[in-house]
């Protein structure tokens, strides 16, 4: 996907519709019809744009749609969201995704695309729906237009039946916390995934998901945010046990922000496509970064645990510590073994593999380690797929680091052994508090950008593990 370099001045019409089209199978000899749609340019860049379109029915109810217009400037959708698009010259045929077909009485769907131009870039003057142009007022009408669609859904990108936490139930250790700015962790899961706050009047609002278990409706969010600035505020937890992470109070080290805060990541920076889904992930430049001190369920002391996340393993640095796991409830440094989480870059102050990173490393405070031994490990590769899976797991006496490619394939076991021969690791002293970003004392100089993350009670197995990344691997995430 096109990053976002700038914000252009956002380019809202909103044209009254003339006749919401009825799926020919639902139409009764007079009906109703009509809809409004706004089209909204949220961003633009040298030779591209961002844009987000919502239909309102304001007819019968509509159940499969297709919505029309004509460029006139020579501008190509290139990406699209929340339906699929074809595209002849300057003519657009956006079609329903399966999860969006029906639309009811008042109710508004909404998709979004990116797309490119030379020269200008003017809206479209008219759109219409189900072959009714679009004037935005219901009328009764007898006739059919010829292009009307039937009621039947159109293409859809359905995300898998199961979801990690939903694996991982089965596989007897339950999440105790489920983060994601992208989709549902569970398939049953049809809440809010996070909250963003807009700059231009400190309003906040949650984004949801599509449909329950599905992807997250990013449409909301340009929609929100178009024309001013967004930050994430919270981001939610999906296992009912109320673990949000939200922005890092002060600790051994004081955040940039007031009181010593840590900074909240911008909303727009990381944006991607999951299996056509628009979306973004949590962009953490340095000062940036979340926690829970006062969390529920999670591991304490030398008791097992399992955590996953997914990075985009091309943003990362050398600072210290971009880290998604269990630390101490201070926001300080409480010693050897008092943090489990999983580390990704590249510093080598405290330990590294081979080539030159970045690599997946346990944060256990003190020590950022691959294997038994304090420092260089052999067996922990340089990792840097796009969308990287990383994994951590610790029980008594025992741990491992696994990873693989979120995109496809399987998961490789880089450490799988006691733990380290430092003193002060075995027992350990896990304090349950949730971090992603920053380290266990509030150290805040990495980088990275997190999309998904969970953590479990009870040490998973390698067969829950991989039936994870088989989850992963088909959510499509670049797709």
């Amino acid at each position: 996907m096109k990053p976002v370099h700038r914000l252009s001045a956002v380019v809202a019409l909103t044209v009254a519709a003339a006749a919401v089209g009825v799926a020919a199978t639902n139409l009764a000899s007079a009906a109703t019809s009509g809809c409004r749609v706004t089209y909204t340019v949220t961003n633009s860049w040298p030779g591209g744009f961002g844009a987000n379109v919502d239909v309102t029915n304001l007819g019968d109810p509509v159940n499969g749609w297709q919505l029309t217009w004509t460029f006139t400037a020579g501008q190509t959708i290139t990406q699209l969201w929340n339906g699929t698009a074809s595209q002849s010259g300057g003519a657009v045929t956006v079609t329903n995704a399966s999860y969006n077909a029906t639309i009811a009485t008042g109710a508004t769907t909404s998709f979004g695309f990116n797309g490119s131009y030379t020269g200008s870039n003017p809206t479209p003057a008219t759109f219409a729906l189900n072959g009714f142009t679009c004037t935005g007022a219901p009328s009764t009408t007898n006739d059919v237009p010829s292009s009307a669609v039937p009621s039947s859904a159109g293409p859809s990108n359905p995300p898998p039946g199961r979801g990690p936490c939903d694996i991982y139930a089965s596989g007897g250790t339950p999440c105790v916390a489920a983060h994601s700015t992208t989709r549902a962790l569970y398939s049953a899961y049809n809440g809010a995934l996070y909250q963003v706050r807009r700059s231009s009047d400190n309003t906040t609002r949650d984004i949801g998901v599509l449909s329950a278990g599905g992807y997250a409706n990013a449409a909301a969010q340009d929609s929100f945010c178009a024309n001013t600035t967004c930050l994430i505020t919270i981001i939610y937890d999906q296992s009912g046990r109320n673990n949000r992470l939200t922005q890092a109070p002060p600790g051994g080290f004081q955040g940039p922000a007031a009181g010593g805060y840590d900074n909240l990541a911008n909303a727009t920076a990381a944006p991607i496509t999951v299996a056509g889904h628009k979306a973004y992930g949590v962009y953490v430049a340095a000062g940036t970064g979340y926690r829970n001190n006062s969390t529920n369920g999670v591991a304490k002391g030398d008791a097992a645990e399992g955590m996953y996340a997914i990075f985009d393993g091309t943003h990362y640095n050398g600072g210290c510590c971009f880290d998604y796991g269990n630390a101490e409830t201070n926001s300080r440094d409480n010693g050897n073994g008092t943090m489990e989480a999983i580390y990704f870059g590249n510093i080598k102050v405290w330990g590294y593999g081979t080539g030159n990173g970045p690599w997946v490393m346990a944060d256990l405070e003190n020590g950022l380690f691959s294997g038994v031994n304090a420092g260089y490990n052999a067996n922990d590769p340089t990792v840097n797929y796009r969308y990287l899976t990383a994994i951590v797991k610790g029980e008594s006496n025992h741990w491992a680091i696994r990873a693989g490619n979120a995109q496809s394939g399987n998961l490789s076991t880089f450490y799988d052994g006691k733990r380290p021969n430092v003193s002060g690791y075995n027992p350990m002293k896990k304090e349950g508090a949730i971090i992603l970003g920053i380290g266990g004392d509030n150290s805040h100089g990495s980088a990275g950008t997190f999309y998904e993350g969970v953590m479990t009670s009870g040490y998973p197995t390698n067969a829950t593990e991989d039936a994870v990344q088989a989850n992963i691997t088909a959510a499509g995430y670049g797709r």
